[in-house]
């Protein structure tokens, strides 16, 4: 439930056409709610199990992607989850970025009374975490551009960046491995 409400405040906070919008929240009954945008469409993950992606598409999802990160980190919002499966290209082109449920604000001095989570305590999913994720640090933005890269790697191989046989060599891959470069032209290579 505080992770529920964590990501009703987190979304509120949030007015970005790249971010799934939050319409109302509540409890009837026992029951909590949220109300949330309709979207037509598709996950990142749904539209990779048909392989990667030209550069050109890469580069427009990673626009979008790119500006509702800004936004959610202008307001001190890190989603700390982000993944193929978080990321919604819509019917229409667009692309979402859904599921703040792992989200947090930066450090602020009401924030440390507020967290439901141990420090220590590893949150995320295997193979798109930040190294300081893997080592149980806070997250900050430049671990949401770390798992950004790594999304971005994907589109543009088929295949995850740093996936291994187990969470555990993931992890290790993570902190002690770098990627094999991945075909695509130069500059999109800097970019990932």
């Amino acid at each position: 439930l505080a992770r529920f409400e964590r990501e009703a405040r987190a979304v509120a906070a949030l007015s970005h056409p790249n971010i799934l919008a939050l319409y109302d929240v509540g409890a009837e009954q026992g029951v909590s709610y949220a109300v949330l945008e309709l979207l037509e469409g598709e996950t990142l993950r749904q539209r990779l199990q048909a392989g990667a992606l030209a550069p050109a598409r890469v580069i427009e999802i990673a626009s979008f992607l790119a500006e509702g990160l800004a936004a959610a980190h202008a307001k001190g919002i890190i989603h700390r989850d982000l993944k193929p499966e978080n990321l919604f290209l819509t019917s229409d082109g667009r692309v979402k970025i859904l599921d703040f449920g792992l989200a947090r604000a930066e450090k602020s001095a009401s924030d440390a009374a507020e967290t439901a989570t141990e420090p220590g305590t590893i949150l995320g999913t295997a193979g798109y975490m930040s190294p300081e994720q893997v080592r149980g640090e806070p997250a900050r933005g430049p671990s949401d551009i770390f798992s950004f890269g790594c999304v971005l790697y994907e589109m543009v191989t088929g295949r995850r960046a740093f996936q291994r046989s187990s969470a555990a060599d993931t992890f290790s891959a993570i902190l002690r491995d770098d990627p094999p470069p991945p075909e695509a032209p130069a500059e999109l290579q800097t970019i990932i």
